[in-house]
C-alpha cells in the first residue's frame, strides 16, 4: 500500500497589492493572486463606526478574513491568504489617500507624532477562516517642513496613493521617519513570520 500523501492545496493569494505579491515571491512561495470581491471602503467605515478605537487591529482582521473568504468561496480547495491594513492615530482611522491632495492632508496630520500600523492576514479553506493573526508597528514621523512635503509629493508622486498613510518606507517614505518600532513586513503589509511559519505547520512549505 502506498504512503504517499495528498498533495498541499494550492496557495492563493486574496490581493492585488504588488507589495504583497512581491513579499511572498521574495520568499520563495508558489501561488497565484486572485482579486477579491469585497468592497473595503464600505466594511471599514461600517467597522469604524461600530468598533472602539482600540478595535483598529479588529478592523483589518475583520477585511483579512473577508478577503480570504470571498476567493476560497470560489476556489474551495485553496489555501487563501486574506490580508489588509489599517492605519490608526489615536481614534482617527487612515484609508488610502484617493489623491494628491489627500496625501498631504494626511502626512500633515502624521507629521511629528506616532501612530500604529494594524496589519492582518487569514487562512481560508473551503470558505472556512482556519487560521488568522494581527501584528502591530508603531512609527514616529518626524517634524518636516512644508517645503520636504512638497519635495517628497512631487517625486514620490502617485505612488504615495497605493499606500495607507502615504508613504513606502522601503523608497523615499524613509525620509519621513525618525523612529520605528514594529516588524519590516509588518508595516509592508503582512505578518510574513507567522504566516511562513503557518504555512511550515501545514506543509504547504519544506519545515
Amino acid at each position: 500500500m502506498s504512503d504517499a500523501r495528498d498533495p498541499p492545496p494550492e496557495l492563493v493569494l486574496a490581493s492585488t497589492s504588488p507589495f504583497r505579491r512581491r513579499m511572498l515571491e521574495a520568499a520563495g512561495l508558489t501561488f497565484r493572486a486572485v482579486a477579491p470581491d469585497v468592497d473595503e471602503t464600505a466594511l471599514k467605515r461600517r467597522l469604524a463606526a461600530t468598533l472602539p478605537p482600540a478595535g483598529a487591529g479588529e478592523v483589518a482582521a475583520v477585511l483579512a478574513r473577508a478577503k480570504a473568504q470571498d476567493v476560497s468561496k470560489r476556489l474551495p480547495a485553496a489555501l487563501v491568504i486574506g490580508a489588509d491594513q489599517v492605519l490608526a492615530l489615536g481614534e482617527e482611522l487612515f484609508d488610502k489617500p484617493a489623491d494628491l491632495s489627500v496625501a498631504r492632508r494626511q502626512l500633515q496630520r502624521l507629521r511629528g507624532r506616532e501612530h500604529q500600523l494594524h496589519t492582518a492576514a487569514a487562512l481560508a479553506l473551503g470558505g472556512d477562516i482556519v487560521w488568522s493573526r494581527i501584528e502591530v508597528a508603531t512609527l514616529a514621523m518626524r517634524p518636516f517642513s512644508d517645503a520636504f512635503l512638497e519635495r517628497y509629493l512631487t517625486e514620490a508622486g502617485p505612488a504615495v496613493c497605493s499606500t495607507v498613510g502615504g508613504y513606502e518606507i522601503e523608497g523615499r517614505g524613509i525620509q519621513l521617519f525618525e523612529g520605528i518600532a514594529g516588524d519590516h513586513f509588518t508595516i509592508i503589509g503582512l505578518p510574513l513570520l507567522a504566516l511562513l511559519a503557518e504555512l511550515r505547520q501545514r506543509g504547504i512549505i519544506t519545515p
